[in-house]
């Protein structure tokens, strides 16, 4: 297919076509300019700056409660790794979510934001004493532990019947990038199961007179497409419940439900996910003659990656001997997966159209590796002074944002109604002096 073809899908055209699944819900395009939440983009940029990172709260509610809808008797618990920000986290409270933390960071968050202990899940493959002593302090409602090591720690730790998760490694390939891959065998993350850890480690749990085993748990990656690896992982893990010789109250499948980031990707099939699993813990826990746990998922990505969007201002354009290169005022800062394991992301030029040309967006961080899309097609006139919107950045932008450079974070902005609000303000050089001593 060539460029010309691809144009009416990716939105680079001089027609307003927006690309299908990428955008926050009722996206529009409006005499040149993108309205999101009922705004236009420019006029977020004028009043907040670039680089800002814009979020449809809409968009993020839609989604957390078309989960709930879907797996209504689920726990539905949602991964606030993806986003830590205690707005969003209330968010996802009025919708009847869950959330796990992995952090006393991200539990303080929490606690911020007013969410319910007895609705908290604390897990991460390591776990300070102060991780644990926070927990164990605001109450929350389970910890999934992952090593034998934090089994006595916490058994030591806790005054009484803390509820505990042992997280288990299923062998189970997701069929994703190694770098997000969780679930396979020999790598940091919970307790091998072909090795026989995992039912050692359910073992240790309940010779602990301290601590209550309620449940597994386990994870398999992120931005997994196949609901045929959840299966599997759920015949797996029944496999260990029916070991265990206790009472496993609670199934954990973690998340990694995939988000679409470029034109032409699907979104996760969330409906044939909970209708397909469903019917494979049932039929695996009448094969092995156990009860059928309640099933806990843990979606962070797939509620919302798809809700943000974050809007640059060109500062340069520099013609190699191959490559065009638009130089923009964030980068690695804001967005370092494309440097981590090669996200890729579309982008769309505001305010005009025009014959494109491919292009590649590159960051102003001192790095090589410091590049935001390559090969997008953008109006061969693109120039310094231009505003560029990338959607598909709600999910691990601001969680994963760094000062590199001394570079000063951006702000989120949540829009809604037709009315904007900053729930994390830009970052100030007085912030950065601030840690200094």
């Amino acid at each position: 297919m060539t460029l010309a073809e691809l144009l009416p899908s990716i939105g680079c055209s001089t027609q307003p076509v927006l690309e299908d699944g990428l955008w926050p819900d009722g996206t529009r395009v409006a005499g040149g300019d993108l309205l999101i939440g009922g705004l236009p983009v420019t006029q977020l940029a004028a009043r907040f700056g670039t680089p800002c990172q814009v979020l449809d709260e809409r968009t993020v509610r839609g989604r957390a409660g078309a989960f709930r809808e879907t797996l209504p008797e689920a726990e539905v618990v949602f991964a606030g790794k993806s986003l830590p920000c205690p707005e969003v986290y209330r968010w996802v409270a009025d919708e009847g979510l869950s959330l796990d933390v992995s952090s006393a960071g991200e539990l303080a968050l929490a606690r911020a934001a007013g969410f319910p202990a007895e609705r908290i899940v604390l897990h991460g493959n390591v776990k300070s004493s102060e991780d644990l002593k926070a927990a164990l302090q605001y109450g929350v409602s389970r910890i999934v532990v992952d090593s034998f090591d934090e089994i006595a720690q916490l058994g030591a730790l806790a005054t009484h019947g803390q509820k505990v998760m042992v997280r288990v490694t299923p062998g189970v390939d997701a069929h994703t990038h190694t770098k997000i891959a969780t679930g396979v065998e020999d790598q940091k993350f919970g307790f091998s199961l072909a090795s026989g850890a995992a039912l050692e480690a359910v073992l240790r749990v309940v010779e602990q007179p301290s601590l209550e085993l309620v449940g597994l748990h386990c994870h398999i990656g992120s931005q997994v497409r196949r609901v045929a690896s959840y299966e599997e992982a759920v015949r797996r893990m029944v496999g260990l419940i029916a070991s265990c010789g206790t009472r496993i109250s609670q199934l954990d499948l973690g998340g990694g439900f995939c988000a679409p980031y470029r034109p032409g990707e699907s979104a996760f099939d969330l409906f044939g996910f909970a209708q397909r699993v469903r019917g494979t813990l049932n039929y695996e826990c009448a094969l092995h003659r156990v009860p059928v746990p309640r099933l806990l998922v843990e979606p962070g990505r797939s509620i919302v990656a798809n809700a943000g969007v974050t809007l640059y201002r060109v500062c340069a354009v520099k013609r190699g001997a191959t490559r065009t290169f638009v130089a923009v005022d964030g980068g690695m800062s804001d967005n370092p997966r494309p440097a981590l394991y090669g996200a890729r992301y579309a982008v769309r030029l505001i305010g005009r159209g025009g014959k494109p040309s491919p292009v590649t967006v590159v960051g102003r961080h001192c790095e090589a590796g410091d590049v935001l899309a390559e090969d997008v097609p953008l109006p061969g006139d693109v120039h310094a002074g231009d505003l560029l919107a990338v959607p598909v950045t709600g999910a691990y932008h601001h969680a994963l944002a760094s000062n590199y450079n001394q570079v000063c974070r951006p702000p989120v902005v949540a829009v809604a109604g037709g009315v904007a609000r900053p729930v994390v303000r830009r970052e100030t050089e007085e912030d950065l002096l601030r840690r200094y001593v």
